[in-house]
């Protein structure tokens, strides 16, 4: 019991200190903050100002490299919030321009310091010079592995602290996980549970009429107003996020969870749109997406989700980078997108993802959907596939094809939500969550972004030739009894000092590394796999000497 109770006081005092992960400032002069955190400088009118939601308020920084519009966003009680984070270091001034004349012309200094935070690197964006590949603003590669929760937002709603949001994004964060694809707000599926939901309510989450982000309920919308306190909340969420280093990638609406949004175009629905955009852009840890399944459903035509995200790199000033849950939408307006969103379900995924690939040269290719739905305790939305070998395989086939990928479980990506699934009973099914860990340890020590697929030259099996650091992986399917490259990949290498080692893929477990000797004219082998039947598993081959 002692136990217990130790763990809970523990997740408790972590729920509180995220209060403060947003560093906060009344009417300041000078603020002191440090590169990439998060603060809020916050201005209180006297007054109490008519429609709030509709008004234009901006800080207006400047420093030696020019300036940023930052819109200032209402945020309840006759509080203004200019949320600000710095990806520069040194000194700089701000003033705020505003229609609202208690705020007009206030005036301060900014100072910013070097990050020392060590996992700490700043925004995801692109490279000219490596376009295919996600990268941090302080020039490391972001290995993008994403996780989708889209009811993220309800755990511990209406709680002054978020212990529920706290676990789940401790094993996120644990198992090498670094991005949650999820909504704002979602309100319920639209198709049949699990009638074993039913003895566990605590995992339920749809249909929850206390939680909209609007003033009244889904079901009895006020559409005249924000619910400031509905983004009080999914502050505490993204703050807690960005303190684990977990990006955001924040699909704004979402058209097939039965939310009752305001008609498009409407005033409701441009201050709700606008108000995300406000509020959220100062976050490193953001990336913006217009819509979950943006062209489906009947309800958004491409006109519309066109000018939503020429509205939003109107109003960001922080430039995140956006994209669209719509292959059909980025593969017609790829000049809009910063990345390519796929959601391929096909039994030829990694020929699909490799024609992506083909097909946008100049773009990062992340399949956000591929129809692998690991089981879990209920039935919640099975797809195309639920067995956990299976739906990692097709994860490793999207990183084959040179593209990033998303993990699903079925206990948390939905409406069910098992925050805390390792601590269920025995007969629950878990996620095998120690499956992406090894993977992102794989991944991790062979330099991904300089990783090329060479699909052509495959006889079997897939493989990706790191040419810049020497370096060969063959994926081997556990059923497969020989696999290989050809002789083009042979040839560009020497394989004097090269060594050769396994992984496998459910277990994480690498061989010992010993020196390879290269058989005939190809990359090629038979009888020295490990794990045949048992496991897929990827040979390494290293230290090769460029000819």
């Amino acid at each position: 019991m002692k136990k217990h109770v130790g763990s809970f006081l523990i997740l408790l005092f972590c729920s509180q200190l995220l209060v403060a992960q947003i560093k906060t400032w009344s009417h300041p002069k000078t603020v002191k903050t440090v590169q990439w955190e998060v603060n809020d400088l916050i201005y209180k009118t006297k007054s109490e100002i008519k429609d709030p939601f509709s008004k234009e308020v901006y800080a207006i920084v400047s420093d030696e490299n020019g300036t940023q519009k930052i819109p200032i966003f209402y945020n309840g009680n006759k509080q203004w919030v200019f949320r600000y984070s710095s990806a520069s270091v040194g000194k700089k001034t701000f003033v705020l321009e505003s229609e609202i004349k208690e705020l007009h012309k206030k005036k301060g200094k900014i100072v910013v310091t070097k990050n020392t935070k060590k996992n700490r690197h700043g925004g995801v964006v692109l490279n000219k010079e490596n376009p295919q590949h996600l990268f941090y603003q302080d020039g490391s590669h972001y290995f993008n592995l994403a996780f989708e929760c889209d009811w993220l937002f309800a755990l511990d709603y209406n709680q002054k602290t978020i212990p529920k949001t706290e676990h789940l994004l401790s094993l996120v964060e644990k198992y090498g996980f670094n991005q949650i694809v999820m909504n704002v707000y979602s309100y319920d599926v639209k198709w049949p549970k699990d009638k074993r939901l039913l003895k566990y309510p605590e995992h339920e989450y749809g249909s929850r009429e206390d939680i909209f982000p609007f003033l009244g309920s889904n079901s009895n919308p006020d559409f005249s107003a924000l619910n400031v306190d509905f983004f009080r909340h999914f502050d505490k969420v993204i703050s807690s996020m960005h303190d684990k280093e977990i990006v955001s990638h924040l699909m704004i609406y979402v058209w097939n969870k039965l939310v009752n949004w305001p008609d498009m175009q409407s005033k409701a629905d441009n201050m709700y749109y606008d108000y995300v955009v406000k509020r959220y852009q100062a976050f490193p840890n953001i990336v913006w997406d217009v819509s979950k399944e943006a062209l489906h459903y009947e309800r958004a035509t491409k006109e519309y989700i066109s000018e939503r995200i020429a509205r939003t790199r109107k109003l960001d000033a922080f430039n995140r980078l956006v994209s669209v849950h719509d292959y059909g939408f980025c593969r017609n307006h790829k000049d809009e997108v910063d990345f390519i969103s796929m959601q391929n379900w096909q039994h030829t995924l990694y020929q699909n993802m490799l024609k992506a690939k083909k097909d946008f040269p100049n773009k990062p290719i992340f399949n956000i959907e591929h129809g692998g739905y690991e089981e879990s305790p209920y039935v919640v939305f099975p797809g195309a596939y639920d067995n956990a070998e299976a739906c990692l395989r097709r994860n490793y086939m999207c990183l084959f094809a040179g593209g990033y990928t998303t993990y699903y479980w079925q206990g948390m990506s939905w409406n069910a939500v098992i925050h805390n699934p390792f601590e269920q009973p025995a007969n629950f099914i878990k996620p095998k969550f120690n499956y992406f860990k090894n993977m992102r340890t794989l991944f991790d020590t062979v330099n991904f972004e300089n990783c090329e697929p060479m699909s052509h030259y495959n006889s079997a099996g897939y493989n990706l030739t790191n040419v810049k650091d020497g370096i060969v992986l063959m994926y081997a399917p556990k059923e497969n009894n020989w696999v290989g490259a050809s002789k083009v990949i042979a040839d560009k290498f020497n394989y004097k000092n090269a060594t050769k080692q396994w992984f496998n893929t459910l277990t994480g477990e690498f061989t010992k590394e010993e020196k390879y000797v290269k058989k005939g004219i190809a990359l090629e082998f038979w009888d020295s796999r490990p794990w045949k039947n048992q496991a897929d598993a990827i040979l390494i081959i290293r230290n090769l000497d460029k000819k």
